[in-house]
């Protein structure tokens, strides 16, 4: 029975997650991109602003932890397996359209984000409340399609949450743990398994417990100080690599170029790849790793303290520059050089071939592997968290919250010790799911992020305060 409903899920996720998702979420960052004049060109001004505090207005919590908790819930375990699976399968042309992907993503996590905080709601206790939910039920001008757009894209983001934001995690991180040290087994609930998972389960369990239960100030002030270690110290540790590869370093952009618009397979120990399958599956990955369209970013970005909606979309578009064209591509240009210099590293298994790259580098190889996916996973969680209690409150109200935190806990308890397969499937559906009713909000309400963006953005106002009044709700 299970096998069968394994088959039909891994059916509908390949239907979904091949070329309708492709087409749907990259035609609408090219769409985005045009309808706002290429806002991928503000990107450093956008850096810039993600630095600046605006503790006068309205918010929960500064710019900067908003950008950090939805990079946290954004630079996870894709960014390092995701990327080897991408060349397994497409090439290493798959990098460059993996990059590209990030490149007009960037429109769309802007323009999600925009209306994400343009119609945010304020609850009675003065708290922030915002995302796409909101969006579809106040944004449209068919309200009941967009009330039952917006309950499913927060029904889809709550499942999600348990799938891509604590189980596959906490998996991840048991995994690279037993690849890398052995305790032996042990008898639990009736199977057997390792004393690595069940310590990685109670740990991350009990951390993590202790953070959300501290609600959006406490997870935004971890992700404060974990993100930019994370990210420093996995970019650091992948230039000393290419340092370590650097007379290889042409070959391997000679390679990547080549291989992602040439109409037959090129050689180098890869497997056959074409234009179409480095197209496919580079896209895909870049899709699912930065998480543009998903609408996931603006949740946490509406409870960002910022003048006008503008600033702070511009703030967390950044999130998709940092997570696909810099961290997604340093993981690409590693993966290719290693296996350029060592052609006896099987490509063929896109889960293992990560692991395979970096071991083959001394030293350094192992430690930046394990610290990066353990601390990308664990931020992961916290970032997927908070989206899971919004996604909560909206539906059931505050009363619902604590019953979901210990739903959450319990499965980062249980996650190192179980099989993921179907889980990490439901997952991904889940993830296509909500992004649907998110893309139908950011290409309905486009002409309201072309007028913001003119006004604010391309007619110098930024640093204007919004005097909209916003809607008081009681959750």
């Amino acid at each position: 029975m299970w096998d069968a409903i394994s088959a039909v899920m891994n059916s509908f996720n390949d239907f979904l997650w091949g070329w309708f998702m492709i087409i749907l979420l990259l035609g609408t960052h090219i769409f985005l991109t045009i309808r706002t004049k290429f806002v991928q060109r503000k990107t450093f001004k956008a850096i810039k602003l993600s630095v600046t505090k605006d503790p006068d207005s309205d918010g929960d919590i500064s710019p900067f932890q908003a950008l950090a908790t939805a990079l946290a819930s954004t630079i996870g375990t894709g960014n390092i397996i995701g990327v080897g699976t991408a060349i397994a399968l497409g090439g290493p042309g798959a990098v460059l359209w993996c990059w590209l992907t990030g490149v007009f993503g960037i429109a769309t996590k802007y323009s999600e984000s925009l209306i994400g905080v343009k119609y945010r709601v304020k609850t009675s206790d003065g708290r922030m409340l915002g995302g796409a939910m909101y969006a579809l039920e106040r944004g449209f001008k068919f309200k009941t399609l967009g009330k039952i757009l917006a309950v499913l894209f927060a029904l889809f983001a709550l499942l999600a949450s348990f799938g891509i934001g604590s189980g596959v995690q906490v998996n991840a991180i048991s995994n690279i743990m037993n690849n890398t040290f052995d305790l032996g087994t042990v008898n639990f609930f009736g199977q057997d398994a390792s004393v690595i998972s069940i310590i990685v389960g109670v740990l991350v369990a009990t951390i993590t417990a202790v953070v959300i239960f501290g609600g959006i100030k406490s997870i935004s002030r971890v992700c404060e100080l974990l993100v930019p270690f994370m990210a420093v110290f996995y970019v650091l540790g992948c230039l000393i690599i290419l340092g370590m590869n650097f007379d290889v370093l042409g070959k391997t952009f000679e390679m990547i170029f080549q291989d992602a618009f040439s109409l037959k397979s090129v050689a180098g120990g890869f497997l056959g790849s074409s234009l179409m399958l480095a197209a496919r599956y580079g896209i895909a990955r870049g899709l699912f790793s930065n998480e543009s369209g998903m609408g996931s970013a603006p949740i946490v970005a509406s409870a960002a303290q910022t003048r006008n909606p503008v600033r702070q979309a511009m703030i967390s578009s950044t999130g998709t520059f940092w997570d696909t064209v810099v961290v997604c591509l340093m993981t690409g240009l590693v993966l290719v050089s290693s296996i350029i210099k060592n052609p006896a590293i099987d490509v063929s298994d896109g889960g293992d071939l990560t692991y395979k790259a970096f071991q083959q580098i001394p030293v350094i190889g192992t430690p930046i592997l394990v610290i990066g996916i353990a601390a990308f996973a664990y931020s992961t969680i916290l970032g997927w968290s908070y989206y899971g209690e919004r996604c909560v409150e909206y539906l059931f109200g505050r009363g619902g919250m604590i019953p979901y935190k210990l739903i959450f806990v319990f499965i980062l308890l249980i996650g190192p010790v179980i099989k993921l397969d179907l889980v990490w499937t439901m997952a991904d559906i889940f993830n296509a799911l909500m992004s649907i009713p998110n893309l139908i909000a950011v290409v309905v309400l486009s002409p309201v992020v072309v007028k913001e963006t003119n006004y604010y953005l391309y007619g110098n106002r930024l640093d204007e305060y919004d005097k909209t009044k916003l809607p008081v709700v009681n959750k």
